[in-house]
């Protein structure tokens, strides 16, 4: 497998996982560590680029196209779109930070876009949050696969 396959695969993977489509980049960025089919390093600029770039996306999708959650395309869910909402309305926009966290993180990133948090706000937000997590499961395999 080369190079482009791996770390392209790696970031179309983690780029599907940011988005409401599920995903498995932690599994798969393990999976070709383990494998020994990339340097660490690489493996989690990729994971992080391509989940970032999703997000990206979601806030895209939400500054731009937030008027249309009612119909059946949208991407999320109206009750989905609602909690992160109240969640995004409670916690402010450092909730952000937890754009990786399972179920709330992705509608998070859609809304900040519809609510309109300046991008330049979100991006680094966004950014260490998800850097974050691709981090730590890395180190945890490292521990594990030495």
């Amino acid at each position: 497998m080369g190079a482009l396959a791996v770390y392209g695969g790696l970031f179309l993977s983690a780029l599907v996982s940011a988005t409401i489509l599920p995903g498995t980049s932690e599994a798969a960025m393990v999976l070709l560590l383990n494998e020994g089919k990339g340097t660490a390093l690489l493996l989690f600029l990729a994971a992080t680029a391509g989940n970032v770039l999703g997000s990206i996306l979601n806030w895209i999708v939400g500054r731009f196209f937030a008027d249309y959650r009612g119909r059946k395309w949208f991407p999320v869910k109206e009750d989905t779109y609602d909690r992160a909402v109240i969640w995004f309305e409670r916690y402010g926009k450092w909730s952000l930070l937890f754009a990786w966290a399972p179920i709330v993180g992705d509608p998070l990133t859609l809304v900040a876009g519809a609510l309109r948090v300046r991008f330049w706000f979100f991006l680094p937000l966004v950014l260490i949050g998800k850097a974050g997590r691709y981090f730590v499961v890395l180190q945890a395999a490292l521990l594990v696969i030495d």
